[in-house]
């Protein structure tokens, strides 16, 4: 398994097809899909997401990860700065699902700040969207830790949302202004 980056509670890898009997447990819970815009994923659907993340880490070089629980050594999620079609224009979209067991305890956050930390830290873009639609709340509060703050209002999938953007220089801004303030 290709290790991404670790965090205090995290390992990030690359998914892998081994991944897909966990992974469909995580995605074929109805309120962990519930903001999903291809909703509740069976065995098949969560292969071909898979087979999908495999592909985007040879095409982008980044893709949804697998999050594995450091004490537990097991699969919770995913967290990814994949690409996704935004109107006519790609865009790298941060994107998270956390089996419901492991929701309000700051892993989505830490996974986020992660996955900003590598793509951001190894030059990898210049910028990262996220996709929220506005009721909800939870993601709303992961992106805003990571960051993110103004936004648009568009259309996407039929379904009106926020489209967030962070760049890599207000990624360094932030991340300075938090080392200088944890030094002062």
């Amino acid at each position: 398994m290709v290790q991404v980056c670790e965090t205090e509670r995290l390992i990030l890898r690359r998914l892998s097809l081994d991944d897909v009997p966990e992974l469909t447990e995580i995605l074929s819970d109805p309120e962990v899909m519930k903001y999903s815009v291809n909703g509740v994923c069976d065995e098949a659907a969560t292969r071909k997401f898979v087979e999908w993340c495999l592909s985007c880490y040879e095409s982008h070089g980044v893709g949804p990860w697998a999050l594995i629980d450091k004490k537990a050594s097991e699969l919770i999620g995913f967290c990814s700065a994949g690409p996704e079609t935004v109107g006519d224009v790609e865009e790298i979209n941060l994107g998270y699902r956390l089996a419901r067991r492991y929701w309000n305890k700051g892993l989505a956050s830490e996974a986020a700040r992660a996955v900003l930390n590598y793509v951001f830290g190894e030059k990898l873009l210049n910028s990262v969207v996220v996709i929220i639609e506005p009721e909800h709340l939870a993601s709303l509060k992961v992106a805003e830790k990571a960051g993110f703050s103004r936004f648009d209002v568009l259309e996407f999938h039929g379904r009106p949302v926020r489209l967030y953007r962070l760049t890599s220089e207000q990624w360094e801004t932030l991340h300075n202004n938090a080392m200088h303030a944890t030094s002062a």
